[in-house]
């Protein structure tokens, strides 16, 4: 922050003295204006950054997309939701990791969640919980007919050493079994996936996404104190709503955003922003629906 608040401060400091060059007809209009939307866009980018100032935001982030009702039609759509985030995370700096995927029958995914780290993985996705609704002409329709297709989208901040959560060994219960590829495929033939059902909240993690069941073991507690931070967080937000319950809040599992294909629109309904670029969207151009979601947050 202290970064970006220097290099705005330089900014408008340029401005300022390019503006006294143009009086003295050493500098042309077009070059003071120029410098003046690069200024604009420090302090937008510092103003953008300032929504980023939980505990939890800078943590890196556990993106869980589920399929809906719609049989392939939403398993497809889950997979371009996938395709979407990792595409969103290359062209940003994040790395990726796939922790557990289960696929579709006859396409796409059923169930899948990635591991998202770099800096302010978290903050910056947090606002994607939500149902993401496809409308298009699917392909998967012999009729060639219009469908809509729902999948659901929940991030959970992965806790490091920062923050202590005790889990109980007493409280746990574990299942292994083997750890499958796409398409039914064995990835190997010993049981290295596990199964974690955490008794006193009936949170139940899987991972398999290492070859060695003590790794999985590890990965599996981690994501456990993950959703369990998660869940506290949830119920002070819960909290925090009754209090102000004039506001507008992040509706977990509610609809947040529609992707109208054959229209050539997709709109955020909380924060009513929408662009036309649906390709751009899809191939994880989305940064514009991130900055709205949370400059609209901070504000109310």
């Amino acid at each position: 922050m202290g970064r970006r608040l220097f290099a705005s401060a330089r900014a408008i400091d340029d401005v300022e003295v390019l503006n006294d060059f143009q009086k003295e007809g050493e500098a042309t209009e077009e070059e003071v204006n120029l410098r003046y939307a690069e200024a604009i866009a420090f302090i937008e980018d510092l103003e953008f950054h300032s929504t980023l100032n939980k505990p939890e935001d800078e943590l890196n982030a556990v993106l869980e997309i589920n399929a809906g009702a719609g049989g392939t039609e939403s398993c497809d759509w889950s997979e371009m939701l996938m395709r979407m985030y990792v595409m969103w995370a290359e062209k940003n700096g994040y790395k990726v990791s796939e922790l557990n995927r289960q696929d579709g029958d006859v396409a796409g995914i059923k169930s899948v969640e990635l591991e998202i780290t770099g800096d302010f993985a978290f903050g910056m996705l947090k606002g994607e919980n939500g149902v993401h609704r496809l409308v298009r002409v699917s392909p998967f329709n012999s009729q060639g007919k219009r469908m809509t297709s729902f999948s659901s989208v929940f991030v959970h901040p992965m806790v490091d050493d920062r923050i202590e959560i005790e889990i109980k060994e007493s409280d746990l219960e574990w299942d292994t079994f083997r750890a499958s590829g796409a398409g039914g495929q064995h990835v190997n033939k010993t049981e290295s996936a596990v199964r974690a059902r955490h008794l006193p909240s009936g949170i139940v993690v899987e991972c398999q996404q290492e070859r060695s069941q003590i790794q999985n073991r590890e990965k599996a507690l981690q994501m456990l104190k993950s959703r369990l931070y998660e869940r506290e967080l949830q119920r002070q937000q819960e909290a925090r709503s009754k209090i102000e319950a004039g506001k507008m809040k992040n509706e977990w599992g509610s609809q947040i955003r529609s992707y109208v294909l054959d229209d050539r629109r997709v709109k955020d309904h909380r924060t009513s922003y929408q662009t036309s670029q649906t390709d751009a969207v899809l191939d994880g151009e989305i940064n514009d629906f991130l900055k709205a979601f949370l400059m609209f947050n901070h504000e109310n």
